[in-house]
């Protein structure tokens, strides 16, 4: 099975958010990475064909999803940044309702939302409202309602915001779990969710893909430019000014700062082995770090 995009664009107005991207999807995990604005959830929304291109397209295995149409749509599990729920339904009720929407027989709806509510962590309050519900909570029901129809394709967008430590730990084994035999796009702001499960990586700015490969490669890349040193505050001042700050910790004897320079930031810095955080402050700028 292989997923496309060929010359995928989108334009609203004036703005190009999809600029001629072009990748291929088999199976595993693929981690899309990139700031806000970049186009992540337009590209996704393509995707999973609920947004028309302005121009290219998608194909599964050489046809275009706009024609394979229900056929798609039956293989496919998606789960949007926001997740438009009904308040009054208790958890149960509101997937065995997206069951029947997407055509899933009754006989086996059933024990399949029992066995989603335990994957996620919400068995015991399958009869909740989901009102009552966190947004971590309602995060992890709209999961649950990606995988319903056993999808050979899975995207999704932000799926761990909200999430506490522990609950990204139990979703991040279960798309590696997942990952044996379909494909899984997630997009996520949380670097180290997409570092510990992502086979390849895509960046994505402006509209563009600047980068699609395996995590080694990426880190592989900033190799010799990820700096740690020991300054004061006075001297790190000057430093936020002319270099990327990837990190800072507050230790008693000053500051241990983390940097992606390209040289030598300081007399005192020594290189280190670079992480998927420092790639993406080398390719999308400084992050926004307070001052210490």
């Amino acid at each position: 099975m292989k997923l496309a995009t060929h010359d995928l664009t989108k334009n609203f107005g004036d703005k190009c958010a999809v600029d001629h991207v072009n990748l291929t999807f088999e199976r595993g995990v693929y981690g899309l990475l990139g700031p806000n604005g970049a186009g992540k959830t337009t590209l996704m929304k393509m995707m999973v064909d609920i947004l028309p291109p302005s121009s290219g397209q998608v194909t599964l295995d050489g046809v275009p999803i706009s024609e394979l149409g229900a056929r798609y749509r039956d293989i496919l599990g998606y789960m949007p940044q926001e997740i438009g729920y009904y308040r009054n339904f208790t958890a149960k009720r509101f997937l065995n309702y997206l069951a029947v929407l997407k055509g899933i027989p009754s006989k086996n709806a059933a024990g399949k939302i029992d066995m989603l509510l335990n994957m996620v962590g919400l068995a015991d309050v399958g009869r909740k409202k989901l009102g009552d519900f966190s947004g971590g909570m309602i995060r992890r029901i709209g999961i649950a309602q990606a995988l319903l129809n056993d999808p050979k394709i899975l995207v999704l967008d932000e799926p761990t915001a909200g999430l506490d430590p522990k609950e990204r730990i139990r979703f991040r084994n279960i798309l590696s779990e997942l990952s044996a035999d379909r494909i899984v796009i997630l997009s996520t702001h949380i670097v180290s969710d997409i570092e510990s499960i992502a086979e390849k990586v895509i960046l994505l700015k402006s509209g563009k893909v600047i980068g699609f490969d395996t995590t080694e490669n990426l880190l592989r890349s900033v190799e010799g430019k990820v700096w740690m040193a020991k300054v004061g505050h006075q001297e790190l001042k000057q430093m936020k000014d002319q270099y990327v700050i990837s990190n800072i910790l507050q230790k008693a004897d000053g500051l241990d700062v983390r940097i992606v320079s390209e040289t030598k930031p300081c007399k005192q810095a020594v290189l280190t082995s670079p992480s998927l955080e420092d790639v993406f402050v080398y390719h999308f700028g400084k992050l926004e770090i307070n001052n210490v």
